[in-house]
């Protein structure tokens, strides 16, 4: 199998990591990515490709798959190279101060500089501690929303309290036809106050059933799920009929293998360097996007821009010690992709 050479490899073919091979190109520096799901996006398009983004500067809504597309066809004059379906394994310095990433699949890449762009690493849905949930899963329980079509026109309760939860009940109860409830264990929300105003004003027009202090309890159905039972604070019960439930509790990271490099890593991220380029406590590997972690990180798509635009000059001096670097306006140099 031979050695794939690059100027940078990016361990993460989301959003950051796309936008990172846009930022190095204008540098003239080459990428390479590998992710371990078999396409570009990272969560972007495994999980929720048809959700709208509202905080990407220049849009006031874009659906996270198109904002996947955008960045594809921004990275494209760059023309970077990716090992999608393998998961990065290893990391190996060698003697000439490079390094050599190794794949489940024995891919091997090498390059003087890497950039973890891994999000929130592997993850896997949190879910809500019910006895038979695993018998309604996919038959009526989703815990992802990759495609809304397949809920329209249906009764959904929504479960849940954060940013993603709320968003998809907004979307439910003012783009469709649908028959929309939200469900809250407790009345204070830990999604943005625009949101939150908003469930408040649908619910006021009739548009959303809004349970707070409440949780589901019980789950009933022949074949597939049929009705929810919930329970308030003050031990009420009620059951309500439904066609699809998706309880949308967030997800539970893992970093995989990250955790092994002999990084410094803190609650699940790996520390950076904040105040200069976001670089690890290994020269030479940073970490950009909601992976890592420094004081006042904000896990926003737009943040991981910033970081990963600062990296890749950071990466540059590394890499061509002798040159200054010189920053051209694309308004004034434009585009100059690769032949």
């Amino acid at each position: 199998m031979c050695m794939i050479k690059t100027d940078i490899i990016i361990i993460g073919a989301g959003p950051v990591g796309i936008f990172a091979v846009f930022e190095a190109g204008l540098m003239k520096l080459k990428c390479h990515l590998i992710d371990a799901i078999p396409f570009a996006g990272g969560q972007l398009s495994e999980i929720y490709p048809k959700k709208p983004i509202y905080d990407i500067p220049g849009f006031p809504s874009v659906l996270a798959g198109d904002l996947v597309d955008n960045l594809m066809e921004q990275a494209k004059p760059f023309k970077p190279g990716f090992t999608l379906g393998e998961r990065a394994e290893s990391i190996v310095k060698q003697e000439d101060g490079t390094f050599i990433v190794t794949s489940s699949e024995g891919s091997k890449h090498n390059a003087p500089i890497i950039f973890i762009a891994g999000g929130l690493g592997s993850f896997e849905p949190r879910k809500p501690k019910i006895d038979n949930l695993d018998k309604y899963e996919n038959k009526g329980i989703y815990y992802f929303i990759k495609d809304p079509k397949l809920f329209e026109r249906k009764k959904i309760y929504i479960s849940g309290g954060g940013d993603s939860a709320l968003d998809w009940a907004i979307y439910f109860a003012e783009k469709t036809r649908n028959s929309v409830g939200l469900i809250h264990r407790s009345d204070f929300f830990r999604a943005h106050k625009d949101s939150v105003d908003k469930i408040h004003k649908l619910k006021n027009k009739g548009k959303i059933e809004l349970y707070t202090n409440s949780e589901v309890i019980s789950l009933e159905g022949e074949k597939s799920l049929e009705s929810i039972t919930i329970k308030n604070n003050n031990g009420g019960l009620k059951k309500l009929s439904l066609d699809y439930w998706l309880p949308l509790f967030g997800l539970s990271p893992k970093l995989g293998p990250i955790a092994n490099w002999n990084l410094d890593i803190e609650k699940n991220a790996i520390k950076v360097n904040h105040t200069l380029d976001y670089q690890t406590n290994i020269p030479g590997i940073y970490a950009v996007g909601d992976v890592n972690t420094y004081p006042g990180k904000l896990k926003l798509i737009l943040c991981g821009f910033h970081e990963a635009t600062l990296a890749v000059q950071s990466a540059y001096k590394i890499i061509n010690p002798n040159k200054k670097v010189v920053l051209k306006y694309t308004t004034v140099q434009g585009i100059q992709g690769f032949d």
